[in-house]
Formats: structure tokens, C-alpha cells, sequence
């Protein structure tokens, strides 16, 4: 239970981190950042083969993974987002 708490809240912040460096942190609440977040480390750990935040163990690289993947998947939705306006 704790671990699953943990991962909620480093999601979070790595989500909301993630939004903030795309200036997308106005769109988007609380539950969308935990989602970025989580989605984000998955997506930084395939990229870089090393480890993220969902393998359990937070350190500053899995971190920092994490925080790589969330930027990496919210420039992909502004793309969609803008090409979609046009």
C-alpha cells in the first residue's frame, strides 16, 4: 500500500514538473499530471533501457528518466493538440 502511495505522488510530481518545462501545467489537473507521470517513466525506461520510477525504486537517474519520458510524451500530445486546432 505505501509503495502504491509513493508511486502516486512521485507521478505526480514528475507529471506536474513534466508540465510545467512544456507550459502545459494550466491545462491540466492533478489526476492528468499523475497520469503524465506514470505514463512518462514507462515511456523514459523503454526509451533509455534503464530503470523509472515504476520498478519501485526512486533514486535521482530513475527519476530523471521518468521526468525525460513525461516531457517526451507531452510534446507528442501538443503535437496532436496543435495539428488537431488547425
Amino acid at each position: 500500500m505505501v509503495g502504491l502511495i509513493v508511486w502516486l505522488v512521485i507521478g505526480g510530481v514528475v507529471g506536474w514538473l513534466a508540465s510545467i518545462v512544456m507550459r502545459t501545467d494550466a491545462q491540466q489537473g492533478v489526476l492528468l499530471n499523475i497520469v503524465v507521470g506514470i505514463v512518462g517513466a514507462m515511456i523514459g525506461g523503454w526509451l533509455l533501457s534503464s530503470g523509472d520510477i515504476n520498478d519501485g525504486v526512486v533514486t535521482v537517474q530513475t527519476f530523471v528518466v521518468s521526468l525525460f519520458g513525461a516531457i517526451i510524451l507531452l510534446g507528442i500530445v501538443n503535437l496532436f493538440r496543435r495539428g488537431a486546432l488547425r
